[in-house]
This record gives C-alpha cells, structure tokens and sequence, in this order.
C-alpha cells in the first residue's frame, strides 16, 4: 500500500490495462501517418468521440498541409458540431498552418464558451502573428458570451502572447 499512497506515479506492480479498441486505432492512425492508408470507413463509422480523440491526440504536433486536408475530406472534422472532437482538432490545425479551418475555428470560438473547450485553441492560435490576430478578433466578438473566468484566461494568454512578440529577442 506503501507504493500506491507515498510514491509518485503508478506503481510497478499495477495490473496493466489492455484496450483492443485502442490498440487499433493506433495501429491505424501509424499505418496512415507511414503510407498514407486512411483508416477503413466501415470502422470508423463505428468510432465514439472517445475514440476518435484518442485518434487525433496520438497525431504528432504538426502534419503538412496535405494531410490535414486528407484527414479532413475523410472524416469532416473541420466544423465538427462534437466539441471534444473540434477541442483536438482546431489546434492541431493552427499548430499545421492549416488556415482552412480558420472560419471554422471562429465559430466554433464565439459558439463555445466552455474554458475547458476553448482554452488549447487560444494558446495555439497565440503562438503565431497571424494566429494572434485571429485570436483578438475572435475574443472580441465572443468576449460577451463568455463567463468571467474564461474571459479573464482568453485575454491573459493574448496579453501574454502580445508581451512575448513585443519583446525583441536576445
């Protein structure tokens, strides 16, 4: 009991768990990142959200440009009405350069004020000058449906991030 209440992390002696499902999904998201081979239709169809998330969380940080538009044609992420599917998603997009999905993302920005949703998007589109851009022009028209504590977050990382490009580099 030592192990599981003192000790950081999981212990060695913890039953390791084993998803089929997920082992899957990751055998198809490698064999599309390797040749391109999109994973089958007839069992995607049958993919949760959970699923599809573990999807796009085991992508790396960018893909090209071809393969966000791969992706998208495929499978319709871009204007998703599943919020936890566009959480993953849109940042992938910025992170990509993927402005495709910008309009998209817009949307999804001034429709969606759950800090939880909204937050990885923020922080990605901050990280560039054009992405900043949309970020504060996004806030500006979303600003008034959102709750105080999402507003204060949102204008922190854009405060933040407008510091950063302010101060030259050393």
């Amino acid at each position: 009991f030592d192990a599981w209440l003192y000790e950081p992390g999981v212990p060695t002696t913890a039953p390791q768990i084993v998803s089929p499902k997920f082992d899957a999904i990751d055998a198809s998201r490698k064999a599309w990142l390797e040749d391109g081979t999109l994973p089958a239709k007839d069992a995607t169809s049958k993919w949760t959200t959970q699923e599809w998330v573990h999807f796009i969380e085991g992508m790396p940080e960018k893909l090209n440009v071809k393969q966000m538009e791969a992706l998208d044609a495929a499978y319709k992420f871009t204007g998703t009405p599943n919020a936890e599917i566009a959480q993953r998603w849109y940042p992938l997009a910025v992170r990509s350069g993927y402005t495709q999905a910008n309009t998209a993302i817009a949307a999804f920005l001034q429709k969606i004020g759950r800090r939880k949703l909204i937050m990885p998007t923020y922080n990605a589109l901050v990280q560039t000058p054009e992405g900043l851009k949309l970020a504060e022009e996004t806030f500006a028209k979303a600003k008034p449906g959102y709750h105080p504590i999402t507003t204060g977050s949102v204008q922190g990382v854009i405060d933040e991030a407008k510091k950063k490009s302010a101060t030259p580099a050393q």
